[in-house]
């Protein structure tokens, strides 16, 4: 799977839909014209077409606007739409611990920022989905039968399927099809209403007259409105039900783990309720779900998923379409196929090495780096495991919940030389929060104790925490973060990391930025910034002039285009940070080869360390291309 590839699609199917939306408009115009032709007994009158066109482009617009405001905030909307329970990442619940566990896994091993969880409690069959604009603003939702019947591997296959949504650009297709969905229905609730307000005087004729023809348009407005909302639904089963297969066979990629995906559908087979969802609102979002909403209704004519066994067939060739009854799993069970997972060395165990920063690497191609972008493969799963894993228990309570998260991210950026750590730590206090400063003391030794390519991976997971704090917290947690990073006069490459990544997420969701547009549809419109990224990392992983050469000219050997090393003083982090500002403007198929040249120059000398790794994972997150952790 091609994550450029697969992002290019999603814009050529948004492009489409646009299109068929476009139609159905002109469509729709048309026949409101000819109802109130009808009405009116006047074949043609430019006067009156012009006042229905306006006036239906109008309500659909309005209403695809009304329906796409109130999802602004992302997956967030449709969770609480849905009536779902946002889970607390402190809870003693063992099921909504194997869920958040296995979400974490998921999201560290894809590099995607780690989603708030939420759970439909009044859903007592298996269901579950993915809902966002983008990976930033993605919200994980499961219905309590998920967590009541599936083990940890079929969950894990359910979350593969969902973050494969997340990875491959349906997110955005979704909402955009619950607001076209919602603008061509609001023509036929203004039919509806009118039949339901329409005069009923009989006093004269005139009167009789002029509310027969006000039922008639009411009339012509439910039908057009039902048959576009007709049509309208045909076209979202029609996308929605080829991005399941799809969404089935990633899982599977992702987990290596046939049986993880197989046994869920199998398990909504032989369970009562299915798939279904009850809440009213189902029918909406009907097309972001892993499994059918409505699967077994009578009025199921608008399937947006394939039939249960087909699906199941092309996972499990064997199956022979007998569902065995489904049955809770016993509390507690963590059953799990998975190979044993991996013991990192922690920090306190390594040879020392000059600050945070290390000199060895681990062996690295440019292909290898650029194909790791939007995959998930069993060996990451295990690593994020591991990350997890070897986090104390105390640190990971306290990544959990807003005040401890906010700790977290000052104690990872503190630094190892003692003068400098005393007036960053000055700094923290003067900013007036006591209560926390003396958290980040006690979390600080522990901070330590991990390996370096853990705490990266930590900041991620206190993001979900962090997005639960208020505008003004965000506003002085913002200003300590940047405090901390300033103290020594200087950035170095985990403290741009750690901005890069967590700013961009934290941004967008307080609404201190905005998603970029693109504006670049080929590699000639960016080789100015790309050049200023390339030089920078170039200078950031080498030394010496023959070298940070040669890894330059490798990244721009990559992509067969030319370009000039820029000098040293001019690729300041904040050159660094405006030219991937205007990468992050590229099209898709721009993306894959400017992530493709970066990776080339980091490993022009073959290997790549860790903070060479979490730098180019900054870049490919600016970038909007989720990139996993690199192991050292």
């Amino acid at each position: 799977m091609d994550f450029f590839q697969q992002q290019d699609a999603a814009r050529h199917r948004t492009g489409w839909l646009v299109f068929l939306f476009a139609l159905a408009v002109v469509v729709i115009v048309l026949a409101v014209y000819a109802v109130f032709a009808g009405v009116a007994g006047k074949a043609w009158d430019p006067q009156v077409f012009l006042a229905v066109t306006l006036g239906t482009v109008a309500v659909i617009t309005i209403g695809s606007l009304y329906k796409t405001a109130q999802l602004a905030s992302g997956g967030e909307a449709v969770a609480l739409m849905l009536g779902g329970r946002l889970v607390d990442r402190a809870t003693t619940d063992l099921a909504e611990r194997r869920l958040l566990n296995v979400v974490e896994e998921m999201a560290l091993a894809s590099g995607t920022p780690v989603p708030p969880v939420y759970v439909l409690d009044h859903e007592a069959s298996i269901n579950a989905f993915a809902a966002g604009h983008t990976p930033d603003n993605a919200v994980i939702g499961v219905s309590r039968g998920c967590l009541a019947y599936l083990k940890r591997d079929e969950l894990q296959g359910v979350m593969g399927h969902e973050f494969s949504h997340i990875l491959n650009g349906d997110m955005r297709l979704n909402l955009r099809l619950m607001g076209i969905l919602h603008g061509i229905l609001l023509l036929a609730i203004i039919g509806y209403y009118i039949l339901r307000v329409a005069p009923s005087g009989r006093s004269s004729s005139k009167k009789d007259s002029g509310a027969g023809a006000v039922l008639l348009i009411g009339l012509g407005l439910l039908v057009i409105g039902s048959v576009g909302l007709f049509f309208a639904k045909l076209i979202r089963s029609s996308v929605s039900r080829q991005r399941e297969y799809l969404a089935d066979a990633s899982a599977v990629q992702f987990t290596r783990y046939p049986a993880g995906i197989a046994g869920a559908l199998k398990k909504i087979g032989g369970l009562v309720q299915g798939s279904r969802v009850r809440d009213p609102h189902a029918d909406e979002v009907s097309h972001m779900f892993f499994g059918d909403a409505f699967a077994g209704s009578l009025f199921n004519l608008f399937a947006t998923h394939p039939p249960l066994p087909d699906r199941i067939r092309r996972i499990d060739p064997t199956f022979d379409g007998t569902f065995a009854e489904t049955v809770p799993v016993p509390e507690g069970d963590d059953s799990s196929a998975r190979p044993e997972v991996p013991r990192l060395e922690p920090a306190a165990s390594r040879p020392a090495r000059e600050g945070r920063g290390e000199a060895k690497g681990v062996a690295a191609t440019a292909a290898g780096l650029a194909g790791r972008i939007g995959t998930v493969a069993p060996e990451q799963l295990l690593y994020a495991a591991a990350l997890i894993g070897q986090t104390p228990p105390r640190l990971a309570e306290a990544a959990s919940e807003p005040f401890g998260a906010r700790a977290v991210v000052y104690a990872v950026l503190l630094d190892t030389e003692d003068e400098v750590r005393r007036a960053q730590l000055a700094a923290l206090r003067a900013a007036g929060d006591e209560p926390c400063y003396r958290e980040t003391i006690a979390l600080t030794p522990l901070v330590d104790e991990l390996s370096e390519e853990a705490r990266l991976p930590l900041v991620e997971r206190a993001c979900p925490a962090l997005k639960q704090i208020s505008p003004g917290q965000y506003d002085a947690f913002r200003k300590n973060v940047e405090a901390l990073i300033k103290a020594d006069a200087r950035v170095n490459l985990l403290e741009y990391a750690i901005q890069a990544m967590l700013f961009r997420t934290l941004d967008l969701h307080f609404g201190l930025a905005k998603p970029p547009r693109i504006r670049y549809y080929a590699l000639r419109g960016v080789m100015e910034p790309l050049s200023t990224v390339l030089s920078t990392l170039a200078y950031a992983g080498q030394t010496g002039e023959d070298a940070v050469r040669k890894a330059f000219e490798a990244g721009v050997k990559e992509i067969d285009c030319q370009g000039s090393l820029a000098a040293k003083g001019d690729c300041s982090l904040a050159a660094f940070d405006g030219a991937l500002r205007e990468l992050a403007m590229a099209a898709p198929k721009v993306k894959g080869p400017v992530v493709a040249a970066c990776a080339a120059c980091v490993t022009a000398d073959g290997t790549v360390t860790v903070r060479e790794g979490e730098l180019l994972r900054a870049v490919s997150s600016t970038l909007g291309c989720p990139m996993p952790p690199i192991r050292g």
